[in-house]
C-alpha cells in the first residue's frame, strides 16, 4: 500500500500519450494486431482507448480490482474468443506485482478447460502496460513503454487521470 515517505513519479498527459505511441510502435513492429482491445479498469482504460482509436479496433473493459476492493469479473465470452484464437490485446498502466494480470490468466481458463490454453498467453492474447515493474512475479508481458525496478526503488506512480484536480 501507499506510503507517504515513498517516492512519487509523475506522469502529465503527454507522457501517457508518448508511452501509448511506444506501445503501438512496438505491436506494429511485431506485425500482430488484436482483434480487439480490454482495457482493465480504472488504469488501464486510457491507453486502451487511446490504442482502440488508433488501430481503429473495438475496445472492451475487464473489472480486475485487487488492490482497492477485491473485485473481479470473469468474463467467459472473452476467455471462449482467446481460446477460440480472436487477437486480444490486455491493457493496464502498470504490471506492478503481477496480480491482476496473473488473476486473469487463471481465471479465463477455469470455465474453458476443454482449450489448449498454452498456445493462448503471449500468442493470440498479449498484455500491454505503459510501465514494466521488473521485480513483478508476472514476466509475460509482450508491451511496455517504460521499465521501473521497485525492489531497487521502491516509488509510487501518479498518473493523471488520478491526481487531476491537484
Amino acid at each position: 500500500m501507499y506510503n507517504n515517505c515513498m517516492k512519487k513519479i509523475y506522469y502529465t498527459w503527454s507522457d501517457v500519450e508518448s508511452q501509448t505511441q511506444e506501445i503501438l510502435r512496438q505491436i506494429s513492429l511485431s506485425d500482430w494486431r488484436p482483434d480487439y482491445v480490454v482495457g482493465l479498469t480504472r488504469g488501464g482504460l486510457v491507453p486502451a482507448n487511446l490504442i482502440s482509436q488508433y488501430l481503429e479496433v473495438p475496445m472492451e473493459c475487464l473489472k480486475v480490482s485487487l488492490r482497492d476492493s477485491s473485485q473481479c469479473e470473469s468474463n467467459c465470452w472473452m476467455a471462449e474468443d482467446a481460446a477460440k484464437g480472436k487477437n486480444i490485446l490486455v491493457v493496464d498502466d502498470i504490471n506492478d506485482t503481477g496480480a491482476t494480470l496473473k488473476w486473469i490468466e487463471q481465471d479465463w481458463p477455469s470455465g474453458n478447460s476443454m482449450y489448449d490454453w498454452s498456445t493462448v498467453w503471449n500468442n493470440n492474447v498479449r498484455f500491454a502496460v505503459l510501465v514494466n515493474n521488473e521485480a513483478s512475479e508476472y514476466k509475460r508481458i509482450d508491451y511496455s513503454a517504460v521499465d521501473i525496478n521497485k525492489a531497487e526503488e521502491d516509488c509510487w506512480l501518479v498518473y493523471p487521470w488520478e491526481e487531476f484536480w491537484r
